[in-house]
């Protein structure tokens, strides 16, 4: 099933990419009797892969003409990047999560390859193992908070 959902993922992304705006508009239906699977599995897709978190932004309306509209978050120069992310972010952040915010962050030009790398390994569970399950996303939200207002504070200086 995980490689399904990754050639789901990789649709996408090629579609987004194509075009200029990112935004593109899918039948969830169509998606799945390209992919021959479930409509599920392409709702499955989107909420795990395409999040807020990991810079995306997906609508959605249901029932005969219904769509899928998925949009690409853009970072320019002159966001707020504490604001844009900050409320994606929440109090809880899961350990995926913020691999998929830190590799959103490096694709953006926001920070390089080794300061993603550097961030994920600080924010694993194995990182984290004194901390009880049930307060590490927690702390891992507090923690990419922190990184947040320090990057956006070295943009605007």
């Amino acid at each position: 099933m995980s490689s399904l959902s990754k050639q789901i993922e990789e649709y996408i992304k090629a579609l987004l990419q194509e075009e200029a705006e990112g935004v593109v508009e899918i039948q969830r239906n169509l998606l799945s009797e390209y992919f021959h699977c479930v409509p599920s599995q392409i709702n499955y897709v989107l909420s795990t892969r395409f999040t807020p978190v990991q810079g995306y932004m997906v609508e959605t309306r249901r029932g005969g003409g219904g769509y899928v509209r998925i949009v690409s978050l853009q970072l320019d120069e002159d966001d707020d990047l504490q604001d844009a992310l900050t409320d994606a972010v929440g109090s809880q952040l899961t350990q995926s999560d913020s691999e998929g915010l830190t590799a959103y962050l490096y694709q953006q030009g926001v920070i390089t390859q080794r300061e993603m790398l550097l961030f994920n390994s600080m924010l694993k569970d194995r990182v984290m193992n004194g901390i009880e399950k049930s307060q590490r996303d927690a702390v891992r939200a507090s923690m990419m908070q922190q990184v947040l207002a320090m990057l956006n504070m070295m943009r605007h200086t």
